[in-house]
Protein backbone atom coordinates (compact mmCIF):
# COMPACT_ATOMS: atom_id res chain seq x y z
CA UNK A 1 0.00 0.00 0.00
CA UNK A 2 1.52 3.37 -0.95
CA UNK A 3 2.39 5.83 1.86
CA UNK A 4 -0.66 8.00 3.43
CA UNK A 5 -0.46 10.97 3.07
CA UNK A 6 -0.80 12.03 6.61
CA UNK A 7 -2.60 15.56 7.90
CA UNK A 8 -1.80 18.25 10.75
CA UNK A 9 -5.54 18.31 11.83
CA UNK A 10 -6.12 20.51 15.16
CA UNK A 11 -8.89 18.90 16.99
CA UNK A 12 -11.32 22.05 16.48
CA UNK A 13 -11.08 21.87 13.25
CA UNK A 14 -11.73 17.90 12.56
CA UNK A 15 -15.02 18.15 11.23
CA UNK A 16 -14.09 20.34 8.93
CA UNK A 17 -11.77 18.06 8.07
CA UNK A 18 -13.57 15.51 7.81
CA UNK A 19 -16.60 17.01 5.73
CA UNK A 20 -13.49 17.87 2.96
CA UNK A 21 -13.01 14.43 2.85
CA UNK A 22 -10.09 13.70 5.28
CA UNK A 23 -10.13 10.23 6.57
CA UNK A 24 -9.29 9.07 10.45
CA UNK A 25 -7.06 6.51 10.97
CA UNK A 26 -7.94 4.84 14.78
CA UNK A 27 -4.25 2.66 15.28
CA UNK A 28 -2.31 6.09 14.79
CA UNK A 29 -4.76 8.31 15.61
CA UNK A 30 -4.15 10.68 12.57
CA UNK A 31 -6.49 12.34 9.73
CA UNK A 32 -4.93 11.15 6.34
CA UNK A 33 -6.03 12.29 2.79
CA UNK A 34 -8.17 9.25 1.34
CA UNK A 35 -6.41 9.68 -2.10
CA UNK A 36 -2.40 9.53 -3.54
CA UNK A 37 -2.67 12.86 -4.18
CA UNK A 38 -3.75 15.85 -1.93
CA UNK A 39 -6.88 17.33 -2.85
CA UNK A 40 -6.98 21.36 -2.66
CA UNK A 41 -9.91 21.24 -0.16
CA UNK A 42 -7.41 19.61 2.18
CA UNK A 43 -4.22 21.86 1.48
CA UNK A 44 -4.71 23.67 4.66
CA UNK A 45 -3.89 21.07 6.80
CA UNK A 46 -0.84 19.75 4.49
CA UNK A 47 2.43 18.79 7.34
CA UNK A 48 4.78 22.01 7.30
CA UNK A 49 6.70 21.36 10.59
CA UNK A 50 9.85 19.52 9.47
CA UNK A 51 10.49 15.72 12.38
CA UNK A 52 13.75 17.88 13.51
CA UNK A 53 13.25 21.50 14.28
CA UNK A 54 16.50 23.33 13.17
CA UNK A 55 19.16 23.18 16.54
CA UNK A 56 16.82 20.55 18.43
CA UNK A 57 18.98 18.32 20.04
CA UNK A 58 16.94 14.49 20.61
CA UNK A 59 19.84 13.56 23.07
CA UNK A 60 19.00 16.30 25.86
CA UNK A 61 17.46 15.17 28.64
CA UNK A 62 17.27 11.81 27.84
CA UNK A 63 15.25 9.34 30.50
CA UNK A 64 12.59 10.29 33.07
CA UNK A 65 13.73 12.57 36.03
CA UNK A 66 11.66 15.75 37.74
CA UNK A 67 11.98 18.44 35.43
CA UNK A 68 10.85 21.83 37.23
CA UNK A 69 9.99 24.90 35.40
CA UNK A 70 11.29 28.15 37.45
CA UNK A 71 8.20 29.97 39.30
CA UNK A 72 9.09 33.01 37.90
CA UNK A 73 8.70 31.08 34.49
CA UNK A 74 5.19 29.32 34.84
CA UNK A 75 2.49 30.37 32.50
CA UNK A 76 4.74 31.24 29.62
CA UNK A 77 6.02 28.39 27.08
CA UNK A 78 5.80 27.36 23.96
CA UNK A 79 1.95 26.01 23.88
CA UNK A 80 1.43 30.02 25.10
CA UNK A 81 3.74 31.52 22.34
CA UNK A 82 1.83 29.97 19.52
CA UNK A 83 -1.82 29.43 17.82
CA UNK A 84 -3.46 26.40 18.79
CA UNK A 85 -3.41 24.98 15.24
CA UNK A 86 0.47 24.91 15.60
CA UNK A 87 0.51 23.45 18.94
CA UNK A 88 -1.32 20.36 17.63
CA UNK A 89 0.82 20.55 14.26
CA UNK A 90 3.89 20.38 16.71
CA UNK A 91 2.13 18.05 19.30
CA UNK A 92 1.44 15.54 16.68
CA UNK A 93 4.75 16.00 15.05
CA UNK A 94 6.53 14.69 18.57
CA UNK A 95 4.30 11.46 18.19
CA UNK A 96 4.64 10.58 15.04
CA UNK A 97 8.56 10.27 15.05
CA UNK A 98 8.24 8.77 18.49
CA UNK A 99 6.14 6.03 17.18
CA UNK A 100 3.39 6.69 19.39
CA UNK A 101 5.17 5.94 22.49
CA UNK A 102 6.16 7.31 25.20
CA UNK A 103 9.94 8.27 25.01
CA UNK A 104 11.14 7.76 28.85
CA UNK A 105 9.01 4.86 29.58
CA UNK A 106 8.71 3.24 26.32
CA UNK A 107 4.71 2.74 27.04
CA UNK A 108 2.54 3.21 23.60
CA UNK A 109 0.19 5.45 23.45
CA UNK A 110 -3.23 4.78 24.82
CA UNK A 111 -6.66 6.46 26.38
CA UNK A 112 -6.97 8.64 29.08
CA UNK A 113 -3.71 7.93 31.59
CA UNK A 114 -2.14 6.07 28.71
CA UNK A 115 -2.25 9.12 26.52
CA UNK A 116 0.59 10.58 25.22
CA UNK A 117 1.69 14.59 25.79
CA UNK A 118 4.48 16.70 24.71
CA UNK A 119 6.89 18.03 26.85
CA UNK A 120 9.47 20.99 26.42
CA UNK A 121 12.70 20.06 27.40
CA UNK A 122 14.77 23.62 28.70
CA UNK A 123 18.39 24.40 29.24
CA UNK A 124 18.94 27.31 31.61
CA UNK A 125 21.83 29.61 31.47
CA UNK A 126 22.38 31.24 34.76
CA UNK A 127 25.14 33.38 33.46
CA UNK A 128 22.98 34.97 30.66
CA UNK A 129 19.68 33.67 32.47
CA UNK A 130 18.00 32.56 29.28
CA UNK A 131 15.83 29.83 29.67
CA UNK A 132 16.24 28.15 26.07
CA UNK A 133 13.89 25.26 24.32
CA UNK A 134 16.28 22.54 23.67
CA UNK A 135 13.65 19.75 22.40
CA UNK A 136 10.03 18.53 22.58
CA UNK A 137 9.86 14.86 23.93
CA UNK A 138 6.74 12.74 23.71
CA UNK A 139 5.74 11.28 27.18
CA UNK A 140 3.06 9.07 28.61
CA UNK A 141 0.95 10.91 31.23
CA UNK A 142 2.84 9.08 34.15
CA UNK A 143 5.88 9.95 32.91
CA UNK A 144 4.64 13.26 32.27
CA UNK A 145 2.82 14.08 36.11
CA UNK A 146 6.27 12.65 37.65
CA UNK A 147 8.64 14.95 35.77
CA UNK A 148 6.27 17.93 36.43
CA UNK A 149 6.37 16.39 40.45
CA UNK A 150 5.14 20.22 41.57
CA UNK A 151 1.61 19.64 39.79
CA UNK A 152 1.93 15.83 41.88
CA UNK A 153 2.34 17.63 44.19
CA UNK A 154 -0.87 20.06 44.19
CA UNK A 155 -2.70 17.31 42.77
CA UNK A 156 -2.69 15.63 45.91
CA UNK A 157 -0.63 12.47 43.73
CA UNK A 158 2.46 12.71 44.37
CA UNK A 159 2.94 9.05 46.11
CA UNK A 160 1.65 7.97 42.57
CA UNK A 161 4.24 9.92 40.99
CA UNK A 162 6.99 8.47 43.66
CA UNK A 163 5.81 4.98 42.51
CA UNK A 164 6.33 5.82 38.61
CA UNK A 165 10.03 7.21 39.00
CA UNK A 166 11.07 4.02 41.29
CA UNK A 167 9.49 1.65 38.86
CA UNK A 168 10.65 2.99 35.48
CA UNK A 169 13.84 4.07 37.05
CA UNK A 170 14.94 1.18 39.03
CA UNK A 171 15.54 3.67 42.28
CA UNK A 172 15.01 2.29 46.22
CA UNK A 173 12.55 4.99 47.94
CA UNK A 174 15.53 6.47 49.29
CA UNK A 175 17.17 7.34 45.89
CA UNK A 176 13.57 9.04 44.87
CA UNK A 177 13.30 11.14 47.52
CA UNK A 178 16.49 12.57 47.12
CA UNK A 179 16.38 12.69 43.55
CA UNK A 180 12.96 15.11 44.24
CA UNK A 181 14.98 17.25 46.88
CA UNK A 182 17.73 18.24 44.22
CA UNK A 183 15.43 18.70 42.23
CA UNK A 184 13.51 21.19 44.26
CA UNK A 185 16.58 22.85 45.47
CA UNK A 186 18.01 23.72 42.10
CA UNK A 187 14.00 24.98 41.32
CA UNK A 188 14.45 26.99 44.65
CA UNK A 189 17.65 28.14 43.40
CA UNK A 190 16.33 29.36 39.84
CA UNK A 191 13.21 30.86 41.04
CA UNK A 192 14.84 33.64 42.32
CA UNK A 193 15.67 35.11 38.99
CA UNK A 194 13.91 36.26 35.80
CA UNK A 195 14.40 34.68 32.64
CA UNK A 196 14.35 35.52 29.00
CA UNK A 197 12.05 33.10 27.21
CA UNK A 198 14.36 32.08 23.56
CA UNK A 199 12.02 30.59 21.38
CA UNK A 200 14.52 30.19 18.18
CA UNK A 201 14.09 26.76 17.75
CA UNK A 202 10.74 27.25 16.29
CA UNK A 203 11.32 30.80 14.89
CA UNK A 204 14.24 28.89 12.72
CA UNK A 205 11.44 26.34 11.56
CA UNK A 206 9.29 29.46 9.70
CA UNK A 207 6.48 28.84 13.15
CA UNK A 208 5.05 31.78 14.22
CA UNK A 209 5.64 33.25 17.37
CA UNK A 210 4.03 35.82 19.81
CA UNK A 211 6.42 37.50 21.41
CA UNK A 212 7.06 36.31 24.99
CA UNK A 213 7.05 38.64 27.69
CA UNK A 214 10.04 40.32 29.30
CA UNK A 215 11.26 38.49 32.19
CA UNK A 216 10.20 40.76 34.77
CA UNK A 217 7.10 40.30 33.25
CA UNK A 218 6.99 36.98 32.68
CA UNK A 219 7.73 36.54 36.59
CA UNK A 220 5.33 39.07 37.62
CA UNK A 221 2.42 37.65 35.56
CA UNK A 222 3.43 33.98 37.72
CA UNK A 223 2.82 35.77 40.78
CA UNK A 224 -0.47 37.90 39.77
CA UNK A 225 -1.69 34.25 38.62
CA UNK A 226 -1.15 32.66 41.33
CA UNK A 227 -1.85 35.78 43.75
CA UNK A 228 0.98 34.66 45.79
CA UNK A 229 4.24 36.61 46.45
CA UNK A 230 7.30 34.26 44.44
CA UNK A 231 9.64 32.43 45.01
CA UNK A 232 7.60 31.04 47.78
CA UNK A 233 10.20 29.17 49.58
CA UNK A 234 11.00 30.93 52.30
CA UNK A 235 15.00 32.00 52.99
CA UNK A 236 14.90 30.70 56.36
CA UNK A 237 13.65 27.12 55.27
CA UNK A 238 16.98 26.66 52.97
CA UNK A 239 19.73 25.33 54.57
CA UNK A 240 23.38 25.69 53.16
CA UNK A 241 23.39 25.05 49.00
CA UNK A 242 19.92 24.96 48.52
CA UNK A 243 19.73 21.98 51.09
CA UNK A 244 16.45 22.09 53.61
CA UNK A 245 16.28 22.12 57.19
CA UNK A 246 12.57 21.10 58.75
CA UNK A 247 11.45 19.55 62.05
CA UNK A 248 8.94 17.70 59.86
CA UNK A 249 9.36 13.75 58.87
CA UNK A 250 8.31 11.10 56.18
CA UNK A 251 8.48 7.38 56.17
CA UNK A 252 9.91 5.85 53.29
CA UNK A 253 8.26 2.28 51.77
CA UNK A 254 9.98 0.40 54.32
CA UNK A 255 8.68 2.43 57.26
CA UNK A 256 12.24 4.64 57.93
CA UNK A 257 11.70 7.80 59.18
CA UNK A 258 13.46 10.80 57.78
CA UNK A 259 13.35 14.91 57.30
CA UNK A 260 10.93 16.20 54.80
CA UNK A 261 11.31 19.31 53.36
CA UNK A 262 8.92 22.39 54.00
CA UNK A 263 7.03 22.19 50.54
CA UNK A 264 3.68 21.09 52.10
CA UNK A 265 2.42 24.07 53.01
CA UNK A 266 3.81 25.93 49.43
CA UNK A 267 1.52 23.52 47.39
CA UNK A 268 -1.26 23.69 49.51
CA UNK A 269 -1.19 27.87 48.82
CA UNK A 270 -0.40 27.38 45.25
CA UNK A 271 -3.54 24.98 45.31
CA UNK A 272 -5.78 26.97 46.58
CA UNK A 273 -4.85 29.67 44.23
CA UNK A 274 -5.29 27.98 41.46
CA UNK A 275 -8.98 26.41 42.51
CA UNK A 276 -10.20 29.85 43.82
CA UNK A 277 -9.61 30.85 39.94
Amino acid sequence: MAERLWLDVPYGEKDAAKSAGARWDPDVRRWYAPQEALVPQLARWEPRIPELLPGEDRSFGQGLFVDLVPSTCWFTNVRSCVEASQWDALRSMVYRRARNRCEACGAPRGRERQRLEAHERWEYDETTYTQTLRRLIALCWSCHRATHFGFAEVTSTSAEAKAHLRAVNGWSAVEVDAHIDRAFALWNRRSTNQWRLDLGMLTNAGIKVVEPPAPRCRSEESAARLAIRLPVLPTAARGEQGRHTTTTHRCDAEGRSGPEPPRRKLWERIRGALTSQ
